[in-house]
């Protein structure tokens, strides 16, 4: 028997979008995927542009092929409230954006600034550990991450794009390859072993979090599961805990303020982003998922 066709009344949350239809009609059996899809092609925008939500009582309408019209409640004359999110990138895109920042920047720096007689080994050091971490970022998101969400606002990408430009790309480079700067001096052994033990760590356990969060998701799906393994019956976000592990490493080469600027810059929103993981993981998965006590760094936060 054929699906029963809705008809449902759209309604502007906040600023319309343009060409935004005044009702749409769907199959009642069909997915809100579809509903999606047809508000966006009747509006000509994107479909990652808008956020739907119910008139009667406000929920979510969830963007899912898996998820069915009727299923949510919705009928014939049922009224859906649409906001536009505004233009969009993708998260892919941003992410490599933002990165390739200290990639360009360091190099350039690193040519300019030292003494005249080069580099110190230090000065070396920093510049190799950073492209790497860098380089490891790039290669990450091209061919690990599965991002849930498609798209984040445009916006993003210069705010992203400030953190990692100007406080791991300008910040660190110039106070680190200056002539003057504590690395153009003589290295400390019982420093320098120990930092790199500390950076080698960080960058093995955020690369092996990362790989087990993106075996929990299929290529294209928006799943979730209870991530387990090395870190994970420590704290919700290892990957958080081994990126401060590898920065403290590079701020005890660098043995500058400037590494400790931009740490404190991005432990403030990774503590944020980890806590709401943590409150997700126990709202989703309820007593199947053992709660921590700490999200970020154990004994601490």
């Amino acid at each position: 028997m054929a699906s029963k066709a809705v008809t449902l009344s759209v309604r502007p949350r906040g600023k319309p979008a343009q060409k935004l239809p005044e009702e749409v009609t769907v199959a009642s059996n069909g997915s809100t995927s579809d509903l999606y899809q047809e508000i966006a092609r009747k509006a000509g925008a994107s479909i990652h542009r808008f956020r739907v939500t119910k008139g009667s009582d406000g929920s979510l309408v969830p963007n899912a092929k898996s998820v069915a019209v009727h299923s949510i409640g919705l009928r014939d004359q049922s009224t859906v409230y649409v906001k536009d999110l505004g233009p969009q990138l993708r998260w892919r895109t941003v992410f490599l954006v933002e990165y390739l920042g200290p990639i360009l920047i360091h190099p350039i720096l690193y040519a300019l600034l030292p003494a005249s007689s080069g580099p110190s080994q230090l000065q070396s050091l920093t510049f190799a550990l950073i492209m790497i971490h860098f380089v490891k970022r790039e290669l990450e998101t091209l061919f690990i991450h599965r991002f849930s969400a498609a798209t984040m606002p445009l916006v993003n990408i210069f705010k992203n794009s400030a953190h990692y430009w100007l406080l791991a790309g300008a910040n660190i480079a110039f106070w680190t390859y200056r002539p003057s700067a504590p690395a153009a001096g003589a290295s400390n052994p019982y420093i320098i072993y120990p930092a790199l033990l500390l950076y080698v760590i960080g960058q093995v356990g955020n690369l092996y979090t990362h790989v087990v969060l993106r075996n929990l998701r299929s290529s294209g799906g928006t799943e979730r599961g209870i991530p387990q393994g090395w870190g994970f019956g420590l704290v919700t976000c290892p990957n958080y805990m081994f990126e401060t592990v590898a920065w403290v490493g590079v701020g005890l080469v660098t043995w500058s303020w400037s590494a400790v600027i931009f740490l404190a810059a991005a432990l403030v929103p990774m503590g944020l982003w980890a806590r709401k993981k943590e409150s997700r993981y126990r709202r989703e998965f309820g007593g199947d998922y053992r709660k921590k006590r700490f999200v970020m760094i154990p004994g601490i936060w």
